[in-house]
């Protein structure tokens, strides 16, 4: 097991491309850039820019770090693959960071770490359960507060950290962490018909 591993951590689950590269426990390069759109198309070429600005080969890389969600449906699928496919190039394990161990490791209030949820819900989880959608009523009704991802953090800092804590323990393949089913409805029209 390496003791110092460089871990290469990205995530897409939001709003944002983010980056961070950590090495010798440190981290020595990170970015976040706001964005709705477009992650698929930014992703690799801020991954490139960072190692390249650190001289850093792809293959000096010990580990890769990617938030897993949950967040944007389309966004999760991004960053996941991307891991996936560079760790199995590369030769080296890709680690999955969910929002709730980031909000954990980040927020110093006790309470439950939520992710807001479309239609006015929330994503939480309760002390290490499985976590669920909720209402603003249901959340309301909770033991302990909500507690939120502090606003403008990279969240690629916290992923590379936990990945680097987590290296060299087996690790299952990162995988989407999806609390609910995509809000897609099946097609209206008929399929095409098939001519032999």
């Amino acid at each position: 097991m390496q003791s110092d591993p460089i871990v290469l951590a990205f995530d897409t689950s939001a709003a944002h491309c983010a980056a961070a590269l950590l090495c010798g426990g440190t981290i020595i390069a990170e970015r976040r850039e706001e964005m709705a759109r477009g992650q698929a198309e930014r992703i690799m070429v801020l991954l490139e820019d960072i190692l390249q600005e650190q001289s850093t080969a792809w293959g000096d890389l010990s580990a890769i770090g990617v938030g897993i969600g949950p967040g944007n449906f389309t966004g999760i699928r991004i960053s996941v693959s991307a891991a996936r496919g560079l760790a199995l190039g590369l030769g080296i394990p890709a680690i999955g960071v969910n929002r709730f161990d980031i909000i954990a490791a980040t927020t110093p209030e006790q309470g439950y770490p939520c992710v807001p949820a479309p239609q006015d819900k929330f994503y939480v989880q309760r002390h290490g359960a499985e976590a669920k959608m909720l209402t603003r009523d249901q959340a309301d009704t909770l033991s302990h507060p909500l507690v939120f991802e502090t606003k403008d953090l990279n969240p690629a800092i916290t992923i590379a950290q936990i990945a680097a804590a987590r290296f060299g323990v087996d690790q299952p393949r990162p995988a989407p962490l999806y609390i609910k089913a995509a809000d897609a409805a099946p097609p209206r029209d008929a399929p095409p018909l098939i001519v032999p």
